[in-house]
């Protein structure tokens, strides 16, 4: 089974999407099997991370923005802004898509794990998730 869900994002961060995941996977009815989500963008990316304390993805939010600042003069693909060649890199460091074990129709992420897109542009915008579920 194959479901997609947007996301309006409205700046850079990570915002949580497990619920959405989990939703698509109870209606796929698949009990056993692997569960693949992928974003649609090179500007956003997929990540697997803490889920309990948001000082964990603030943290790790700045320690990206530290590794691929903008405004670095050796990028030349800016036409959307200073922010546009860090995206894709801060994108591709990261991942488009992510697996998850299907274990008794739940996903089976770790107590404190969620999955959340981060958006790594400045301005909001519309992203899209596909989501595979199968046996």
């Amino acid at each position: 089974m194959v479901g997609v869900f947007e996301v309006r994002t409205t700046g850079q961060g990570l915002i949580l999407i497990t619920d959405r995941v989990e939703a698509l996977v109870a209606e796929s009815g698949v009990a056993e099997g692997l569960c693949t989500v992928m974003i649609r963008h090179t500007s956003a990316s997929l990540v697997i991370q803490e889920n309990a304390d948001p000082t964990a993805r603030r943290d790790l939010e700045r320690w990206l923005d530290r590794l691929v600042p903008e405004r670095d003069p050796d990028f030349t693909h800016t036409a959307e802004g200073d922010d546009d060649m860090p995206s894709h890199i801060k994108a591709a460091l990261t991942s488009t898509s992510v697996s998850i074990p299907i274990l008794g129709g739940r996903l089976a992420l770790g107590r404190w794990q969620g999955i959340y897109l981060w958006e790594h542009r400045r301005r909001g915008s519309a992203r899209q998730c596909v989501v595979h579920m199968g046996a």
